[in-house]
């Protein structure tokens, strides 16, 4: 799938998605969920009030990142000890991609410990260059996850990948990663679509939904500064990160496409903020006068 094709049908595809103001008993901001991520200057120094603070503020489950670490581990158990659900957790990726590689835990242990803690989901946060850095390496990338997704699928756990903006940039015969990914990967294998992203990349999360509904697991909610210019494929100044509705994103029509979409979850995220709980604060009350 080219670029222009793969817009051009995404477009069209748009044209679906209904437009009517959100219910108050929708189940993605009824269940909304953080990327801890976002928080993980405050956990490092104080994790136990760090989660109490995140239940406060209104999340109903966390995300964690770096499963099966022990950070990881306790960012589960103290969750769940808050009250807050923990349906998915970002993971050590190199165990699919290089599982040779010195110090990376085996794909079978993570699957164990992810059943332990009783999680349905596990995502693949990022690529390093060498795994995409041709179409040929993402096609091999995805042959790879395609074996881990299948896999993990036999457990129980749904196995996803978690875009950034680069996936969007083309190659020379105008395909993208991102394309190449939604050709090749398995029904077994499903994406965590980060809206941000998608738009720095250049395209729209509403259409994308549209054009993969039944292939997208969950969804990553964070706003890009207005007047950013896109698309951009490579990394960004630390204030384009914005909390919901300060940005040019607009959250509505994207949660709504969600469930047309049959996503499972949504978890706001936000990689740089100067005070990143006041911002979650911030996100959660965008969310509830939608």
């Amino acid at each position: 799938m080219n670029r222009r094709h793969f817009l051009q049908v995404s477009f069209a595809s748009s044209l679906a998605i209904p437009a009517f103001a959100l219910e108050a008993n929708n189940p993605y901001r009824k269940n909304i969920g953080i990327q801890l991520y976002t928080l993980r200057n405050e956990l490092k120094k104080d994790l136990p009030a760090t989660l109490y603070s995140v239940g406060k503020a209104g999340y109903q489950q966390v995300e964690p990142y770096g499963f099966p670490d022990d950070m990881a581990l306790e960012m589960v158990k103290v969750a769940k000890d808050e009250g807050m659900a923990v349906n998915s957790s970002h993971f050590a990726w190199e165990s699919v991609t290089n599982p040779t590689k010195d110090g990376v835990p085996e794909f079978d242990l993570i699957l164990e410990k992810a059943k332990e803690a009783e999680l349905s989901h596990l995502v693949i946060p990022y690529l390093h260059t060498h795994e995409r850095g041709t179409a040929d390496d993402y096609k091999r990338t995805a042959d790879l996850f395609n074996a881990a997704a299948v896999k993990a699928n036999e457990t129980g756990i749904q196995l996803s990948y978690h875009n950034h903006a680069f996936e969007f940039e083309p190659f020379a015969d105008d395909s993208t990663g991102y394309g190449i990914f939604i050709e090749r990967f398995a029904p077994e294998m499903k994406f965590e679509m980060d809206v941000f992203w998608v738009k720095v990349g250049g395209a729209d999360p509403v259409d994308m939904l549209t054009l993969m509904k039944g292939r997208v697991s969950q969804l990553h909610l964070k706003d890009l500064e207005k007047d950013f210019a896109i698309p951009q494929y490579g990394s960004i100044p630390p204030e384009s990160f914005k909390e919901l509705g300060n940005g040019m994103i607009p959250m509505e029509p994207i949660i709504e496409a969600a469930a047309v979409a049959e996503v499972d979850h949504c978890h706001v995220e936000q990689d740089h903020s100067p005070d990143a709980m006041n911002s979650i604060r911030e996100s959660m009350d965008y969310l509830i006068a939608l």
